[in-house]
């Protein structure tokens, strides 16, 4: 099955989305609960798997939804398909938290792209969504996301959420980059990524950081996100238990609650 080549255009600035155009025949796959709006002459169609051609067949599109499954997503996703035999018709994308929406073109990715789980927001029909494992002990257990990465693949377009501001940043061969562990969004598979500790026990308990960031090591491409969503909801906890900004991070946090109220 040949890539779809879709045009688009992203809309918004902090919770944006996206709007695809699809000219007769196309198709457009969505993550379940992301779209925004589509125009008549769209046929909407859940489907097991992504629909791409690697997943052709029952054991195909078994697999595939099995994949989807270890990632923490829905078994299913949803087709956009123009039905209209002579007009370009258009279906949109939105996140449910605030954040960017960056469109991948794989075609220049060499093919392959690895992200956080939950970040895939849609993508022309044809690629292909799977899982990627974390090469490394340290990096599965203590990364942020685990062992288990989603990992698109194809050469057309794909489109990521991440929370935040979005930075992207071109690794050269041995060049080293450390980074929160929650705000790694994206790399491509040439990008060697592990988990280091922080250094100091003192640092550790009371830096605020946490006791681990992840090491990007290039050559290669990463996106980074400002505000990871696991944090943003663990501020809105803390806030709402009557956390201070200033505990976030130290495993001590918590315990000094304790001591300050009756």
């Amino acid at each position: 099955m040949a890539m779809d080549v879709v045009d688009y255009r992203v809309y918004g600035d902090d919770m944006q989305f996206v709007e695809i155009e699809l000219d007769p025949g196309e198709a457009a796959i969505g993550e379940a609960g992301t779209m925004f709006y589509m125009e008549d002459g769209i046929r909407m169609e859940t489907i097991f798997g992504d629909g791409s051609a690697s997943q052709s067949g029952i054991f195909g599109k078994l697999l595939g939804a099995g994949k989807r499954l270890v990632t923490g997503e829905s078994l299913f996703t949803t087709l956009y398909t123009n039905q209209d035999s002579f007009t370009k018709r258009r279906v949109a994308f939105g996140a449910n938290y605030p954040g960017k929406i960056v469109p991948m073109d794989l075609s220049q990715l060499g093919g392959t792209l690895m992200c956080q789980k939950e970040a895939f927001l849609c993508a022309a029909r044809g690629v292909s969504l799977g899982i990627g494992f974390q090469r490394k002990l340290g990096a599965g257990f203590f990364g942020g996301e685990g062992f288990i990465l989603q990992k698109l693949e194809g050469d057309g377009m794909a489109f990521i959420h991440a929370g935040g501001t979005i930075i992207e940043k071109t690794l050269q061969p041995g060049q080293v980059l450390r980074v929160d562990t929650g705000c790694v969004a994206a790399f491509t598979p040439d990008v060697d990524f592990d988990i280091q500790f922080v250094g100091g026990v003192k640092t550790a308990l009371f830096g605020g950081e946490g006791i681990f960031f992840a090491t990007l090591r290039g050559p290669g491409k990463v996106w980074l996100q400002s505000l990871p969503f696991s944090r943003l909801a663990n501020q809105i906890v803390s806030t709402a238990m009557g956390g201070s900004k200033s505990e976030q991070g130290s495993v001590l946090g918590s315990f000094g609650n304790m001591f300050e109220k009756d």
